[in-house]
């Protein structure tokens, strides 16, 4: 499926199917060694997927919903293809209230990556991403045009804020 976020038009599924997930992995043309981000609901949600300190809550209830992703440490409840060697995951809660209503509906996390070609093409409009894939995707939430600017992202693995990529998202409250 691809849906809107507050950064770009993401391609996801169910943190849960791993077909689904296989199957983004291969449109995608990503090895399985490099995970996705997935995206949560708000904060709570976020909770039963990442250990949150309490540094880390603050931190991100200053800035979410927003245009950042959040590498934490990872729970059990998430699936170890979703996790990177060292057991962290990227996560995000975009300020986009159709994302949010698709994860909070589906009851759990969606993976997310974003709707752009091989060659990094990023396809910001709904008709550009039904062109390009066809019925590659299952389904397209038309939301319009997006701002099609990656989300900043920040590692708050041992309360050690690090800007790992400067996106959307203001990242001098880290530097």
């Amino acid at each position: 499926m691809t849906y809107p976020t507050d950064t770009y038009y993401g391609i996801g599924c169910d943190i849960m199917n791993k077909k689904a997930i296989e199957r983004v992995y291969h449109l995608k043309q990503r090895h399985k060694s490099k995970p996705f981000s997935f995206i949560c609901a708000d904060l709570k949600h976020i909770s039963r997927y990442a250990k949150v300190s309490n540094y880390a809550y603050k931190t991100m209830k200053r800035l979410l919903p927003g245009p950042y992703t959040f590498i934490l440490p990872g729970s059990k409840q998430v699936p170890k293809m979703m996790l990177t060697r060292r057991k962290n995951a990227g996560i995000r809660v975009p300020d986009n209230q159709i994302c949010t209503s698709l994860v909070r509906q589906l009851g759990n996390p969606i993976i997310s990556t974003s709707a752009a070609t091989v060659e990094g093409e990023v396809l910001n409009e709904p008709w550009l991403i039904e062109e390009h894939f066809g019925k590659l995707i299952n389904i397209v939430v038309d939301g319009g045009l997006v701002a099609g600017e990656p989300s900043s992202v920040i590692s708050l693995v041992d309360d050690e804020p690090e800007v790992l990529r400067a996106g959307a998202g203001d990242v001098s409250f880290f530097t």
